[in-house]
C-alpha cells in the first residue's frame, strides 16, 4: 500500500539518489499527495522541487532534517514549513555543512591508516553536489570491496563506535529546534526508536523521557511515530508518548533512494490526518 503522505524523504542535495525532480517525478507516479523534502542540513532541494510541482496537484513541505548531539548517540530534527531564505538559518547550515567536509575527510584518513585507503576524489564524486556524508563513505568503502555492504561500512567502522568514527560540529537538540522555530517551522523528533537493519548494532537508545521535556520547552511540535521497522508495539507506544506530551504524531520513509537504507518512497503509512494537524500548528503560529 502506497500512503498519499510522506514527511521524510531525501534528495541528491544531500544524500539522496534521486534529484528533487525525479523525487517529485516519483511521487506523482505513486499518487502522493504530500512530500516532504527533508535534506541533511540544506534547503538546496526545496526550489526545483517546487519548480517541478508546478502544473501538479503534489504539495511540497520545506523541511529539513538537522543532526544533533547528546551524550552516546545522536538525535535528528526535523524541520517542516521552514522560511529556507532566512539569512540566519542558512548561515547556520552552511557551519553545518562544513563540518560534514572536515570530519569526511578526517573519516577518509582514518580508514588508511586501518589498511582501507579509499580516495578522497572518489567519496566527493559520489557526493555530487549534494551535502557531504557518511552514506558517500560509506559506498566509498562499499566499491573497493572492503565491506560487503554500505550498511556493513556504518556497523564496523564509520558508526559513532567504529574505528574510522570521527565527531563534527553539531548542534544541541534544543538548538536545533529553536533554530527551526526562528524560521517560523515546525520541529519534529526525528526516529525516536533505534530499528537496527541486518549486520547493524542497535547503539544507544533515546531516553525520551529526558528528552522530550527539555525539547517541548524549547519549541518541538512534532514526533515521528510513523517510520522503517516500528512494530505495531512501537508505533503504539510512541503515540502514547505524543499524545502524553501534546506532539503531532508524524512519519515517512526516509528515502534515499531504491535499495537504499530505509524505506521506499511512500511505503510508510502516514494518515493525511498529520498534514491537518501540522497546518492547525502552523495556524496558531499565525501563518
Amino acid at each position: 500500500m502506497t500512503s498519499k503522505v510522506d514527511l521524510h524523504a531525501h534528495t541528491t542535495a544531500s544524500d539522496g539518489v534521486l534529484s528533487p525532480e525525479e523525487l517529485v517525478s516519483l511521487a506523482l507516479e505513486r499518487g502522493l499527495e504530500v512530500i516532504a523534502i527533508t535534506d541533511h542540513d540544506t534547503t538546496e532541494g526545496i526550489s526545483p522541487a517546487l519548480r517541478a510541482t508546478e502544473g501538479t496537484s503534489l504539495v511540497v513541505i520545506s523541511g529539513i532534517e538537522i543532526s544533533t548531539d547528546i551524550p552516546r548517540t545522536e538525535v535528528h530534527i526535523l524541520g517542516y514549513f521552514v522560511n529556507w531564505r532566512n539569512r540566519q538559518f542558512q548561515q547556520k547550515l552552511v557551519r553545518l555543512r562544513r563540518s560534514r567536509v572536515d570530519r569526511a575527510k578526517r573519516m577518509v584518513a582514518k580508514l588508511r591508516e586501518l589498511g582501507m585507503p579509499v580516495q578522497w576524489q572518489r567519496v566527493l564524486e559520489i557526493a555530487g553536489s549534494g551535502t557531504i556524508g557518511r552514506p558517500h563513505v560509506a559506498q566509498a568503502l562499499y566499491e573497493r570491496g572492503f565491506v560487503s555492504s554500505p550498511v556493513e561500512a556504518f556497523a564496523k567502522y564509520i558508526g559513532r563506535n567504529g574505528p574510522a568514527y570521527v565527531e563534527r560540529y553539531k548542534l544541541t537538540p534544543t538548538e536545533a529546534v529553536k533554530l527551526i522555530s526562528s524560521t517560523n517551522g515546525l520541529a519534529a523528533l526525528a526516529h525516536p526508536v533505534i530499528v537496527p537493519q541486518p549486520g547493524a548494532e542497535t547503539g544507544e537508545q533515546i531516553d525520551l523521557e529526558w528528552l522530550l521535556p527539555q525539547l517541548v520547552d524549547a519549541g518541538l511540535v512534532g514526533m515521528e511515530t510513523f517510520y522503517a521497522g516500528y512494530t505495531t508495539a512501537i508505533t503504539q507506544r510512541l503515540l502514547d508518548i505524543a499524545h502524553r506530551y501534546h506532539l503531532v504524531p508524524t512519519g515517512g520513509s526516509d528515502f534515499h533512494g531504491r535499495g537504499g537504507y530505509t524505506a521506499d518512497l511512500g511505503e510508510i503509512e502516514v494518515p493525511r490526518s498529520t498534514i491537518d494537524a501540522l497546518q492547525a500548528r502552523l495556524g496558531q503560529r499565525g501563518r
